[in-house]
């Protein structure tokens, strides 16, 4: 079915027109054309194409677009209120949110959560957790990470462009160790060595308040942390009194197949942040931890003015309620195992196929140059335009921007889904 739009003001090159005149350039967009509607994995631009979403808002629909439970529970609250601060005039909603958070989250003994609103925010904040409970400045992070685009966390951040070039310097205490990769030569016992390597030549652990890591890097390529690795964090974080902090901003709420990546591993961090597909497309973050950890900060010096929104979490209560309903973990597991399947066929007929990798359907492909064995973003960006010609919409990341990420909704109807993967392995070159 082909949206016609009911207004059909514009064209996408007038709005593009529009654009480039009045939003500066540093806020880089990736499509040139321009929403007009969305229902589930679809979206319509203004000239009323059709287009499969394969990106969901950069992993904020798993859910999908416009879920009716989602838009209801945002209807009911904004009939009731939109906004009191809840550091003024708390409410029940907030409360229920955080306990039904602390219940579910992979954390050990009992826990507690804060609300706040975008991941970046939510990554500040355990900072800022971590070293009012250790009274340590250090912090440790991963090459290839991405933790978000405000100063504190463009430092911890292990990717240049675009998010760091013409904005240092950056704060200090914060150093990068690597991130196991076999495919680029990298094993868990290279990572603890360079975690070594930082506390003979740059701090030492006593000094390092936590280490923090995404389970399966996002904008890194998918990278999934290997269950050695994450017990080894674990143990070296136990003997020297460091926090294990876990970055689920992306990797939440269903998309590898269990709510929280960190279910996968047999070791439990002390903090967890979560954001994106946590209120289906409202702005909305969190962080989750131990309760003597999270209690360190006094009164006041956690939160927000729009931390933990009214309708954002009225959302999340709906978005956490069609995940248990409609067994989006156990959907996760079988639309990313035939995502896989897909893939690695395709290796029959594109030999710029370097690895098939993920967790549920938190699912990457990397491409290099078949000739010289080296990253080919170029092969990535002709798979995305070829793609998007056909109306399906997709992402890439990487260090090397050569990994092509799918992020479907979840709750995507088979035949469609079916539809987006003959698209893909066309334009993978079948």
């Amino acid at each position: 079915m082909t949206f016609i739009s009911r207004r059909m003001r514009v064209k996408n090159s007038e709005l593009n027109q529009r654009r480039q005149s009045a939003t500066p350039r540093g806020v880089g967009v990736m499509c040139g054309f321009y929403a007009e509607k969305a229902d589930n994995a679809t979206l319509w631009d203004v000239e009323g194409n059709e287009i499969i979403d394969f990106a969901a808002g950069i992993a904020v629909l798993n859910t999908g677009h416009r879920h009716p439970r989602v838009v209801e529970a945002i209807e009911n609250q904004l009939r009731a209120f939109t906004h009191t601060a809840y550091q003024i005039v708390p409410y029940e909603s907030y409360v229920s949110l955080a306990e039904r958070i602390n219940d579910c989250a992979p954390i050990d003994g009992p826990a507690k959560t804060a609300f706040f609103t975008t991941g970046a925010e939510a990554v500040e904040n355990a900072v800022k957790i971590a070293r009012a409970y250790t009274r340590r400045p250090g912090l440790i992070t991963f090459g290839g990470g991405f933790h978000g685009r405000t100063f504190m966390t463009m430092a911890l951040t292990g990717k240049v462009a675009p998010y760091k070039i013409g904005f240092g310097p950056f704060p200090g205490s914060v150093f990068h160790a690597q991130y196991p990769n076999a495919l680029h030569g990298v094993s868990v016992d290279d990572a603890m060595a360079s975690l070594e390597r930082i506390f003979k030549a740059d701090i030492a652990p006593d000094q390092v308040a936590a280490i923090v890591l995404e389970p399966v890097q996002g904008e890194g390529g998918f990278n999934v942390a290997p269950p050695a690795f994450m017990e080894a964090l674990r143990a070296l974080c136990d003997e020297h009194g460091i926090l294990l902090i876990a970055d689920e901003v992306q990797s939440g709420f269903a998309r590898t197949g269990k709510l929280f990546a960190m279910e996968h591993y047999s070791v439990k961090p002390d903090l967890l942040t979560m954001a994106k597909s946590l209120a289906g497309g409202m702005p909305l973050s969190g962080v989750v931890g131990r309760a003597e950890v999270m209690d360190a900060p006094a009164p006041g010096g956690l939160g927000g003015t729009y931390a933990g929104n009214p309708l954002a979490v009225a959302a999340a209560h709906a978005v956490l309620d069609v995940i248990e309903q409609e067994n989006l973990c156990q959907r996760a597991n079988e639309l990313g195992q035939h995502l896989q399947e897909v893939l690695n066929q395709a290796r029959t007929y594109c030999p710029a196929i370097a690895e098939v990798r993920g967790q549920g359907s938190m699912v990457a492909v990397e491409f290099n140059d078949p000739q010289t064995g080296k990253p080919s973003p170029a092969f990535t960006q002709d798979v995305l335009t070829r793609a998007r010609e056909e109306g399906l919409l997709l992402l890439s990341c990487g260090v090397y921007g050569n990994v092509i990420r799918f992020l479907y909704p979840l709750t995507i109807p088979d035949a469609q889904f079916s539809k987006a993967l003959e698209i893909l392995s066309r334009a993978l070159g079948r």
